[in-house]
């Protein structure tokens, strides 16, 4: 598969789902984008948690958690 193959399926994706996100009431945007920003501080204090106890993977998990949910939260704005 060509890299612009793949960038025109994110475009696609991106699309789809800012128009999905568009079509909800502001009110559960609103309360959506909370919960997700109240996630992601969650997912990134548990990787930081689990980084000083050492483990690498578990970190990594909650860190890509708290980085996806920070992304969807963006999009909602």
């Amino acid at each position: 598969m060509s890299r612009s193959t793949i960038h025109r399926a994110d475009a696609d994706l991106k699309h789809s789902w800012r128009s999905r996100f568009r079509s909800l009431p502001p009110s559960a945007r609103l309360a959506l984008h909370d919960a997700l920003l109240d996630l992601r501080t969650d997912a990134l204090q548990r990787a930081e948690l689990q980084w000083r106890r050492h483990k690498a993977p578990m970190a990594c998990y909650w860190k890509a958690v708290g980085v996806y949910a920070g992304h969807i939260a963006r999009a909602l704005r």
